[in-house]
């Protein structure tokens, strides 16, 4: 059974959280901390709460529940024009969604003191779902997005080690809105790939190769690798961008559109880092709730 605050949406509101160990402290004590949170969540209500660990770290005490293979974000993506995606890996990562912003602040709290005998705060970041369905360029989000009855076959693990867990990708990408909006509106959809209006795909004869449409949308076989996107909002009016949120039943699949936004192999750079800055980049396996629950701490007498 996989962890159901992947799919959870409408959700307005959304608090980021990023834990290291403690000096001394086992990756064990940190995954059993982490699969008793149900608790305290529980008593603030109107959230939902999805948990992932460092691939390494979910190896280390669940060797039998990981794809082989998978990996942290240790090692940073180097493109064309100097441009890099950077590594900021760290233990776990722990992403708190509500209706409402008071609800997600109380059980954000509640999470980060049961875990602090065990770990610190790495980072956190506090999103929101702008005007409903679009990013901080204007154009809606989420639109190559599969639907709820899709996306599981899309975004979780079917069969073999990490049944029922989920691969996601975690970056922050700070935005230059001063100058993507001084490009004309049919400037931003080349950059896109899409009309502003309504998200339509631009037709092939006149969709630029950098185009982000051209670079993230990856194609095997004649069959799209898709991935489920759960991006919001982050920050401030002097200082926003976009939580990129993806998950995958595979890494590949991931690193394979990294890899092509960066240029790293036939030097086409997405347009869109142009006026985007990755900040962090982190992987994280979200494992399955069976396997969570086996951390569980016994309920005293």
């Amino acid at each position: 059974m996989t962890q159901s605050g992947i799919f959870g949406l409408g959700t307005p509101e959304h608090c980021y959280l990023e834990f290291d160990l403690r000096d001394g402290a086992r990756a064990v004590e940190l995954v059993t901390a982490v699969a008793a949170l149900t608790g305290p969540l529980s008593t603030g209500g109107g959230v939902n709460l999805v948990v992932g660990f460092r691939p390494e770290l979910w190896a280390g005490v669940e060797p039998d529940g990981i794809p082989p293979g998978l990996r942290g974000f240790t090692e940073p993506i180097v493109g064309v024009d100097g441009f890099a995606m950077p590594a900021t890996q760290h233990d776990a990562w722990l992403w708190i969604a509500g209706g409402n912003r008071t609800a997600v602040f109380n059980n954000a709290r509640n999470v980060v003191d049961a875990l602090a005998e065990v770990a610190t705060v790495a980072t956190e970041v506090t999103g929101w779902l702008y005007q409903y369905d679009r990013d901080l360029t204007g154009f809606i989000d989420g639109t190559e997005n599969p639907s709820l009855l899709a996306a599981p076959a899309v975004a979780v693990i079917a069969a073999g080690a990490g049944a029922g867990s989920s691969v996601v990708l975690v970056q922050q990408w700070r935005h230059d809105s001063a100058g993507f909006e001084s490009l004309t509106v049919e400037e931003q959809e080349q950059v896109i790939g899409r009309t502003k209006a309504d998200s339509v795909e631009l037709d092939e004869g006149v969709m630029p190769a950098t185009s982000h449409v051209s670079r993230t949308v990856v194609e095997e076989e004649g069959e799209e690798l898709k991935i489920f996107r759960r991006n919001t909002a982050f920050g401030t009016v002097t200082d926003h961008g976009t939580m990129f949120v993806g998950f995958s039943s595979e890494q590949r699949r991931l690193e394979i559109m990294l890899r092509r936004m960066a240029g790293s192999e036939d030097g086409v750079r997405d347009a869109l880092t142009r006026y985007t800055t990755p900040v962090t980049g982190a992987y994280y396996l979200v494992p399955s709730l069976p396997s969570l629950s086996a951390f569980t701490p016994e309920e005293d007498d």
